[in-house]
């Protein structure tokens, strides 16, 4: 696979502490990161990743090559407040724009597991500002 840099953005918001995934949607999707996680370090040993929190939007770990601090902030995250998607993406966006190898594609890998309250207007020109950038952007929904 190709050198990539991957920002990771967690929704950490009160609808992660449903039990509709065993134990808890929070922990599913942490060990859901943790895979993906680990297949983009074994692809290529110069990729880079990323961790981001969605509610109140925050970088738990700039883009790094060293698994033990990835590791580390996943298990760090902890459930608050609402999703903020549009705000999550333009931080994660902005991590990237600040990652260390220039060199190599940018993508976000977004876990949503609530609802997405935001504007239309807000998510397009999101969805245009990463198109622009040649951010790709994969999405993992839970839930229903």
């Amino acid at each position: 696979m190709p050198l990539e840099c991957t920002m990771v953005c967690l929704d950490t918001s009160e609808y992660m502490r449903n039990g509709d995934f065993g134990p808890s949607r929070l922990e599913s999707q942490q060990d859901a990161a943790n895979l993906v996680v680990g297949a983009k370090m074994q692809s290529n040993p110069e990729s880079s990743v990323g961790v981001l929190q969605m509610s109140e939007p925050r970088v738990l770990v700039s883009p790094t090559d060293d698994m033990g601090k990835i590791l580390g902030s996943l298990s760090e995250a902890s459930v608050q407040g609402h999703l903020n998607l549009v705000e999550g993406v333009q931080v994660a966006q902005l991590a990237l724009k600040h990652r260390r190898n220039k060199n190599g594609g940018q993508r976000l890998v977004l876990f949503v597991g609530s609802p997405i309250v935001a504007d239309e207007k807000a998510l397009v020109k999101a969805a245009k500002v990463l198109k622009k950038n040649n951010i790709a952007v994969d999405v993992v929904q839970m839930g229903n």
